[in-house]
């Protein structure tokens, strides 16, 4: 009876062995990603540009859904290109920056600012808003600031708010998170954010720092799930949670409203939809200046439902000259992103 017993274990014991090592399924949406495929590289050849991405994620889940890079070199024809480690200054850091003061209680969204012609100078540095050459947007609210992509804003409320302890602001932003996550299984290479400068005006309108489109992307995802982040993931495992609350819900809700509002009544209106209502923000800033061409990274992040969010999506496009437009031309894109997931859930 042993014998028989011991025989059975060994048995089971290699058929068990024999049994393939259950592989990790991929949380890609075909479909989806084919989609996004075609349509951003429409749009990058319609502007002439570098390269571009798209991702698409779950925002309760943290699993991708569309994962699209695209480049040229050489070649008039784009390629896919694995270009998801590539860090660079982003656009998209001024409302997180918002948050950051919203979160230490130093700010409300009604509050104003007078951002005068559009120029304002700071112990020697220059900052400009877009409109400088029309004569700037005056006196402006915080929620109008964001809504019409205000550097001045921006860097005059840091300078208020943090201005004799920067050291506060970084705190908070390592607090929330912000750059991570450092490692995703399926993307290679990815490196921790990096701040590259001590100046809190400049790192608060998105220079002086290194940071990739994916890591943007699980800030703002963690906006759309009430703060909290999860990890971003190219398979269909259990969900992560990098932290559980990135800041306070009085915070996040009076971001939530800028976001929306940036939409429906800023510069971020070309995201508009007419199937879903979604919030985002876009961002535009200098990655590289020569002396004859100058590389800027256009951008939109966002998310919809609104009121009960499902889905993220960062739209980054990296082109060279003038016109460079972050809603007009990642807006766009995210626009009839989300118009093509609407098309197919309906």
């Amino acid at each position: 009876m042993m014998k028989n017993k011991l025989i059975t274990l060994i048995v089971l014991f290699i058929l068990v062995s024999c049994q393939p090592i259950a592989e990790h399924i991929s949380s890609i949406d075909s479909t989806l990603q084919a989609n996004a495929t075609s349509i951003l590289e429409d749009k990058l050849s319609e502007l002439n540009a570098q390269s571009g991405q798209v991702i698409v994620m779950e925002v309760q889940t943290g699993q991708i859904k569309a994962l699209v890079g695209l480049g040229r070199k050489d070649s008039a024809d784009y390629q896919s290109s694995e270009n998801f480690h590539v860090q660079q200054p982003t656009g998209l850091v001024q409302p997180i920056s918002l948050l950051v003061a919203l979160e230490a209680g130093k700010v409300r969204l009604n509050d104003t600012v007078n951002v005068g012609n559009g120029i304002y100078i700071c112990k020697g540095d220059t900052v400009r808003d877009h409109n400088w050459h029309r004569g700037g947007y005056g006196e402006i609210t915080l929620e109008q600031g964001i809504a019409c992509s205000s550097n001045i804003v921006v860097a005059k409320t840091m300078e208020e708010a943090f201005t004799n302890n920067p050291k506060s602001y970084f705190d908070l932003l390592v607090k929330m998170d912000y750059g991570k996550p450092d490692s995703i299984v399926g993307i290679s290479n990815l490196r921790p954010y990096a701040v590259t400068g001590n100046s809190l005006m400049w790192c608060s309108i998105g220079y002086d720092q290194l940071i990739t489109p994916i890591q943007v992307l699980a800030f703002y995802n963690a906006i759309a799930n009430n703060g909290k982040m999860v990890q971003p993931q190219l398979y269909q495992d259990s969900v992560v949670v990098i932290n559980s609350q990135i800041a306070g819900k009085a915070s996040i809700d009076s971001l939530k409203q800028a976001l929306l509002f940036n939409v429906t009544d800023g510069l971020g209106k070309p995201a508009f939809s007419d199937k879903v209502t979604v919030a985002g923000r876009q961002g535009t800033i200098v990655i590289s200046a020569n002396e004859d061409d100058t590389e800027y990274a256009v951008e939109f992040c966002g998310y919809f439902p609104v009121d009960n969010p499902k889905y993220s999506i960062i739209v980054s496009i990296n082109k060279t000259g003038l016109p460079a437009s972050g809603g007009l031309m990642a807006g766009d894109v995210f626009r009839q992103i989300v118009n093509n997931i609407m098309s197919y859930i309906e």
